[in-house]
């Protein structure tokens, strides 16, 4: 099955673009032997973790896990907006998700709190999280869907460095061996279309050679 990863940004969580952007990604799993995974952003959860982070003291890894949980909460938002989502906490439950014909909304905690590989900390977001899922899956795309547009021709150092994507992102996307699209405002009116003709919306800032081993 060819898969494509696509993280739905926190930013969009109250943005009139959410609901369009959901219904175009309901496209992509139509094309046979193509399959849609969604990531969520952590949203105004991860925003309220940061809040709380100094008045209640607690470290970085203590807040990263409570991002994770942020993320569940979204996932949860999202299942409710759109009944045909399943969320689903490991590797096992995504593609019997799959299987069945619906698609699954990824409940990150189980599976990133036990890799030592995902590093504990607030420059590990949700891109990068998306990234390290679409490795775990072997996800052919990892699509970005944004509440900002891409330049013509950044790179993935570029977008970490202007704040688009995380710090880490550039490292977990080389890993993951997909190809790399980020979608803002601009790629939503064609998303559809896209979809229906078996491709990815958003601009390819990143066609890996090979699956790092």
């Amino acid at each position: 099955m060819n898969l494509i990863v696509a993280k739905i940004g926190g930013s969009l969580a109250a943005a009139p673009a959410r609901e369009p952007w959901l219904d175009a990604l309901a496209m992509a799993p139509a094309c046979p032997g193509r399959g849609l995974v969604i990531v969520p952003g952590g949203g105004p959860f991860a925003d309220a973790v940061r809040r709380a982070q100094e008045p209640l003291g607690f470290d970085d890894a203590t807040a990263h896990r409570l991002a994770l949980l942020a993320m569940h909460q979204y996932a949860l938002v999202l299942r409710a907006a759109w009944p045909r989502l399943k969320p689903a906490a490991s590797r096992a439950e995504i593609f019997a998700t799959l299987a069945s014909g619906r698609i699954p909304v990824w409940l990150p905690h189980a599976m990133a709190s036990s890799d030592p590989t995902v590093e504990a900390s607030w420059e590990m977001t949700s891109d990068s999280l998306s990234a390290w899922l679409a490795r775990a899956l072997g996800a052919r795309d990892l699509l970005l869907v944004k509440s900002c547009g891409v330049a013509a021709g950044a790179s993935l150092a570029d977008l970490a460095a202007a704040g688009v994507v995380d710090p880490l992102f550039p490292r977990y996307a080389a890993a993951s061996g997909a190809r790399v699209y980020l979608a803002g405002p601009a790629d939503l009116a064609g998303a559809r279309a896209r979809f229906s003709e078996a491709g990815t919306p958003g601009r390819l800032v990143a066609r890996p050679a090979a699956r790092a081993a």
